[in-house]
């Protein structure tokens, strides 16, 4: 394991954050990937920006060089959740030398979670 990494937040949050800036707030954080999946669903949303977080902290390096759109969530053919890394979160991992982000997202009660695990050849 190379890195673990976990974030809550309220999903009101990221409702107040698409009201005062819509569409641009959606293009800076969201894939266009993402957003199709979520359909405007803000609780899918926000289980991504958890996720997102989750990830970066198992990187270790917090969003420092790396666009939120580096990082993409979107589910396999069994509807499990799986990270895919672009551009510098791509280059970042490769010299920690991960292979690999799992994740898990889980909403309730007005938050969602997520939890993120970094592997690399040796598990």
């Amino acid at each position: 394991m190379k890195g673990i990494g976990t974030d809550i937040i309220e999903i009101e949050r990221v409702e107040l954050a698409i009201s005062r800036s819509g569409q641009e707030f959606l293009n800076r954080v969201f894939t266009p990937g993402e957003q199709s999946y979520c359909g405007g669903k803000v609780q899918c949303l926000a289980g991504r920006f958890a996720a997102k977080e989750a990830v970066l902290k198992a990187l270790g390096t917090g969003l420092r060089g790396l666009r939120w759109t580096n990082i993409e969530i979107l589910p396999n053919y069994q509807g499990k959740p799986e990270v895919k890394l672009s551009g510098s979160a791509l280059e970042l991992a490769a010299d920690l030398g991960i292979d690999k982000i799992m994740v898990s997202i889980s909403h309730d009660r007005g938050r969602a979670v997520a939890f993120a695990v970094a592997v690399g050849k040796e598990g």
